[in-house]
């Protein structure tokens, strides 16, 4: 069994695009995947929202929703956006709102916080940030006895989280801790999209974290043609945080 793992796409649709290809040209094409698994944050930042959320949809996909999901939903229901505060980051929330195709409108929704499901045996959580925490960051150099906390008595064999942009394995407590990375905006100053690949066979799991160079140029050119603010082509030409 074979699990494509992806989170914080961010709107970022060349970067799938790349994904997609670089899987084909390993001899991995979608198609073979028996599942492909989302943890959340589709939307905002870049400016390619409605493509994502079909993708997603064409794939039937597993997806949680994040945080910046959230702030969208928010926005579709007549809600105020509590956070962020830095005007930059709300207009990106605003620009995502009116942007946004019925079908896609939709598709985010319907995501829920949370997904549970049995894959070859083994007890699988899916979430954005934890099990605990929507929004709790855990990056690899997280104290190991936080993942303790975590696998103690959360009943799954595998917790694959998104959020902190950081691709990880570990295996803490009986429990393996996965996170992708981020396939739309990485921040250790490499720009490439990151994605891994959970195999599941006889007992046995591996996973493999990869990279692909995708057209950060098509993003930044889409971002100004949108009129917005400038700090984003700079953070995705950077693969960094900046605001």
């Amino acid at each position: 069994m074979k699990i494509l793992l992806l989170a914080d796409i961010h709107g970022n649709f060349p970067a799938l695009e790349a994904i997609t290809e670089q899987l084909r040209q390993k001899g991995r094409p979608l198609d073979q995947f028996d599942q492909i698994c989302n943890c959340g944050d589709c939307t905002v930042y870049a400016p390619f929202p409605n493509e994502c959320l079909a993708w997603l949809e064409a794939q039937h996909s597993i997806s949680v929703r994040g945080n910046t999901d959230d702030g969208v939903i928010r926005l579709l229901r007549g809600q105020k956006l509590k956070s962020p505060k830095n005007p930059d980051k709300r207009r990106m929330y605003e620009s995502t709102l009116v942007q946004l195709a019925p079908e896609a409108r939709q598709t985010l929704l319907a995501l829920e916080p949370t997904a549970r499901l049995v894959v070859a045996g083994w007890r699988i959580g899916l979430y954005h940030g934890s099990l605990e925490d929507h929004e709790e960051f855990l990056f690899a150099d997280t104290p190991e006895s936080r993942f303790l906390e975590i696998a103690q008595g959360c009943g799954q064999d595998i917790v694959i989280t998104g959020h902190s942009h950081t691709p990880y394995h570990k295996y803490l407590g009986n429990v393996h801790f996965i996170n992708p990375g981020s396939a739309g905006r990485m921040f250790d100053g490499d720009p490439r999209a990151a994605y891994a690949v959970l195999s599941l066979e006889d007992g046995r799991i591996a996973v493999e974290h990869h990279r692909v160079a995708y057209d950060v140029e098509a993003v930044v050119r889409e971002l100004a043609r949108q009129g917005l603010p400038p700090i984003y082509s700079e953070m995705y030409r950077l693969g960094r945080k900046l605001n």
